[in-house]
């Protein structure tokens, strides 16, 4: 057995008792199902279907056009037979969820065909091809039960921490909710939209980073998929150490389901910025997500705007929209608080980096970079947590400080991974013209 099957297998091992963990985890805290039994239930019952037809276009970089038409084909005549039969008994559906069953089925269906007539590597990529589409339905409902467990245990959160600690960049959440505020309407719609259809953007991304797959019969050593899955799953890790939710939550008036008034430590945001006072943990609902330290949003926006930088100018305009949005977003709708923001960047390059020092072997300086990335998200988390008031007192210290960490890990990410990229070949000269003899 060689290495790369030893670790393969050991990779499917601990995902999959990661998954039964959370399964557990999700029954006994919140009473309610896991990630694995979501995952079942929607052969049948009706599911969310923008993840799943996600994960079906995923699937599909591994198929012929041929192949392709077929599998999408028999997604949608299953997903017609699906709403047909639940149309006739007039079953009650979530809004939005008549469909998306006809999705999995084909994945599954591949599975199956790559099992019963492939053989050797073609079977392989099939099922690799599989693989990577669950995967993405999968890490949706995994984040889903984290959410759900860091708000049944930890019953108080940090927000008084990180407020102070945004003193020293200005309270940039508060200034953008007045701004947003002032924007309009149509600002915030397509605010909204972006931070919602954030893995729309990935899947359009790793489609083009794929789209050679089929035609070469090999995945690229490093895309984007690995990268957003990675930060899903290490990322909530860290709201179990950092429970925030968020100035809308903790100085607001919450939103539809979530929070209120009564648990807020004040109302005060976006138009009145918190004193700066001694900050201690407070006691919140156990509904609300603790998932604000880092920004995942954050984190998983610059991974695209990451990925997008070698595609086509399209592409490229499009990451960088999606970032500059989800950025404004985060803090306009107080979902986050500025710390925030910059905990997320600095997580996504060290996860990034993490990622391609593997695949080079771990290259002497990649693990430099990652080791450096990991010591500033670590010293940024513990100045949050033990030295918000001196964040607070001294901003113009404080605050250029904590954009100079930030600054540093994009500017060590950047040298780094440049002096990877292979080097273009000088054009040849052409050869000098020689004198003739007359």
């Amino acid at each position: 057995m060689n290495r790369r099957t030893v670790l393969w297998a050991t990779a499917g091992t601990v995902a999959l008792g990661f998954l039964i963990a959370l399964e557990v985890a999700a029954r006994r805290y919140g009473g309610v199902a896991g990630p694995i039994t979501n995952q079942v239930r929607e052969v049948i019952f009706a599911p969310k279907p923008g993840p799943l037809y996600g994960g079906l276009a995923l699937m599909m970089v591994v198929l012929t056009w041929r192949q392709r038409f077929i599998a999408a084909g028999f997604a949608v005549g299953v997903d017609v037979v699906f709403v047909a039969a639940r149309w006739a008994v007039d079953a009650d559906v979530p809004e939005g969820q008549f469909f998306g069953n006809g999705a999995l089925w084909a994945m599954l269906g591949c599975a199956v065909f790559a099992i019963a007539r492939r053989t050797g590597e073609e079977r392989v990529l099939l099922l690799k091809g599989v693989g990577l589409g669950l995967l993405l339905v999968t890490g949706r409902k995994t984040g889903d039960t984290w959410l759900l467990i860091t708000s049944k245990t930890r019953p108080t959160v940090l927000d008084p921490y990180v407020a102070m600690a945004d003193h020293a960049l200005g309270n940039p959440s508060w200034l953008a909710g007045r701004l947003l505020e002032a924007a309009g309407p149509v600002s915030t719609h397509v605010l909204d939209l972006v931070y919602a259809q954030l893995a729309v953007a990935a899947v359009a991304v790793a489609l083009y980073q794929l789209r050679n797959v089929a035609a070469e019969r090999a995945f690229p050593r490093h895309h984007l998929v690995r990268t957003f899955l990675l930060i899903g799953l290490l990322g909530p890790a860290f709201y179990m150490i950092f429970p925030v939710v968020g100035p809308i939550f903790a100085y607001g008036p919450g939103t539809s389901g979530t929070g209120g008034v009564q648990w807020a430590v004040a109302n005060l945001w976006p138009h009145t910025p918190p004193q700066i006072s001694v900050p201690h943990p407070v006691t919140y609902d156990g509904i609300t997500p603790r998932n604000c330290m880092p920004s995942l949003h954050t984190a998983w926006a610059t991974a695209i705007f990451i990925h997008s930088r070698k595609g086509p100018r399209l592409l490229r305009y499009a990451g960088t929209f999606w970032l500059v949005c989800t950025l404004g977003a985060t803090l306009g709708f107080g979902y986050h608080y500025g710390v925030d923001l910059v905990a997320g960047v600095v997580f996504a390059l060290t996860v990034e980096a993490a990622l391609r020092t593997f695949d080079r072997g771990w290259h002497r300086s990649g693990v430099q970079l990652v080791a450096y990335g990991t010591a500033v998200f670590a010293a940024l988390l513990v100045s949050y947590r033990f030295l918000p008031m001196e964040m607070a007192a001294h901003p113009w210290v404080s605050g250029p400080l904590v954009i100079l960490s930030m600054l540093s890990v994009i500017y060590g990410y950047v040298r780094t991974t440049g002096a990877w990229e292979p080097k273009a070949a000088p054009a040849l000269r052409p050869p000098d013209p020689q004198p003739e003899m007359v």
